[in-house]
């Protein structure tokens, strides 16, 4: 079976954030089942070097954008067993940084067009095409519109995964005409309460549409999580499903890890201890036995901050350490630095982004707190399982699908189920009580360390699906 990847960010070679990663870890995972999964790109101008070097030209060809006719070039690369396909256009993606500019309707719209205009001109007719997030959220509606019909592009069926639902791509009518090119009776296929919404059109026109796990697909149903597509979503609730995400195993490994002060498994967790003491050591935290309590995150509110900062001192006061990393709000920033500054020994704020911090973290914390508002899938909770930290977060979304509360059977973390500060501060009181039985602690860790998060897992459930809507040809 051969499917396209079609999505805006994929690592290795770029990303911002977890849609990148599923990017750069689903479609290996696929192609070791025997399948063809290839993933097309744009060529951003941050795209390191070495990877650009690695890269062959294939053609160029001119893109419809409305009324303009733009050039976009196409390059290939393989990497891990993976074909990628890069498209090119210096106007839009010779520019530093992902998203966020002014035209963005305008470049992905580009980018949305030349996916499909690129399968003429390449060696490869896909099955399925497998578009993500709002970015690539025209695919599905420019195949249903222009291309169903022509030579060479029967019978291609169209997944829409939903990453975020918070991001929709919403803009004025007059892009519409100006941007997209749609005729005029094709429009209401993007119109949603009075403005244009690009997913909304996805969700119109794909096959099927998946969300990153499963308890995220029925919350997107409900007002307060679906930022105003719950109506579209429940009336095409048929072609909704969700696959929980997984990570990458072999990056995230503790017994392999290069960063880390000394590497440990399941089978010998001794070398978390030193992972400890060293982090605590960098950080310039006091030395001790206190469990250490982590958050690595986005400071933004939808992350649970919120509670974390009502019931802050009360944490402390229950006998441990409080490292924080990422960047956020002011408001956040300037909070955790204020606790710092008061707490100096047993605070650490790092506001900032540095990822071998956080695999130090990930490694060298007893316990790693995830409150989150609303969280599609997350990522985090998984790599701290993997390195024997355990997880205390609220049941949302991917969250309450892959966290089980130690007080039931099998359970892997702590959890809390209403959004308040005494809710978390009492699972925080939970597991701090449970760290001081060392033996019960220490199977907990091992416990921890030994679930199955990988995307050999997670792949399964895609192939199924892309084999379901492909026998809808025969």
């Amino acid at each position: 079976m051969n499917i396209l990847f079609a999505v805006s960010e994929a690592s290795p070679y770029i990303k911002s954030g977890g849609l990148g990663d599923v990017a750069g870890s689903l479609p290996i995972a696929i192609n070791k089942k025997g399948h063809d999964c290839r993933v097309v790109i744009p060529l951003y101008k941050d795209i390191p070097h070495k990877y650009r070097t690695s890269m062959t030209y294939i053609t160029n060809l001119t893109v419809d954008v409305a009324w303009r006719k733009q050039y976009c070039g196409i390059f290939k690369a393989e990497l891990d067993g993976v074909t990628y396909y890069f498209l090119d256009n210096e106007y839009y993606f010779g520019r530093s940084g992902l998203y966020g500019f002014y035209d963005d309707c305008e470049r992905f719209t580009f980018f949305s067009r030349a996916v499909l205009e690129m399968l003429h001109y390449i060696d490869f007719k896909p099955d399925v095409i497998n578009s993500n997030d709002w970015q690539t959220a025209l695919i599905p509606v420019y195949y249903q519109v222009f291309y169903k019909y022509k030579m060479g592009y029967e019978k291609i069926r169209n997944t829409f995964t939903i990453h975020n639902i918070q991001y929709q791509g919403k803009y004025g009518t007059e892009v519409v005409n100006e941007l997209i090119g749609l005729p005029l009776y094709h429009s209401d296929l993007l119109m949603y309460d009075g403005c244009v919404n690009l997913m909304k059109g996805a969700i119109q026109t794909a096959d099927k549409i998946t969300t990153v796990s499963p308890s995220y697909a029925w919350e997107i149903l409900d007002p307060w999580y679906s930022h105003g597509l719950d109506r579209i979503l429940i009336n095409k609730q048929y072609k909704l499903c969700g696959f929980l995400n997984g990570i990458d195993t072999v990056g995230y490994d503790p017994a392999s890890d290069k960063v880390i002060a000394k590497n440990f498994s399941s089978k010998d967790i001794s070398g978390k201890k030193a992972c400890k003491e060293s982090l605590l050591q960098e950080l310039g935290l006091q030395e001790g036995n206190e469990p250490v309590l982590a958050i690595i995150t986005r400071l933004v509110s939808h992350k649970g901050l919120d509670l974390v900062k009502y019931v802050f001192e009360d944490i402390l006061a229950l006998g441990c350490k409080f490292i924080i990393l990422g960047t956020g709000d002011k408001e956040y920033e300037d909070f955790f630095t204020q606790m710092q500054r008061k707490y100096p020994d047993i605070v650490s704020t790092n506001i900032t982004f540095d990822q071998n911090l956080a695999r130090k973290i990930y490694a060298g914390a007893d316990i790693f707190l995830m409150p989150s508002q609303s969280e599609p899938c997350g990522l985090a909770q998984m790599i701290c399982m993997r390195y024997g930290t355990v997880p205390i977060v609220r049941e949302t979304g991917g969250l309450r699908d892959t966290v089980i509360d130690c007080g039931g059977v099998d359970g892997n973390g702590f959890t809390f189920k209403s959004y308040n500060a005494h809710d978390m501060l009492a699972s925080c009181e939970r597991a701090i009580k449970l760290y001081k039985d060392t033996e019960k602690w220490n199977d907990l860790v091992v416990h921890d360390m030994q679930q199955d998060f990988s995307w050999d897992n997670a792949s399964e459930h895609y192939i199924a699906l892309y084999n379901e809507i492909v026998a809808w040809n025969n």
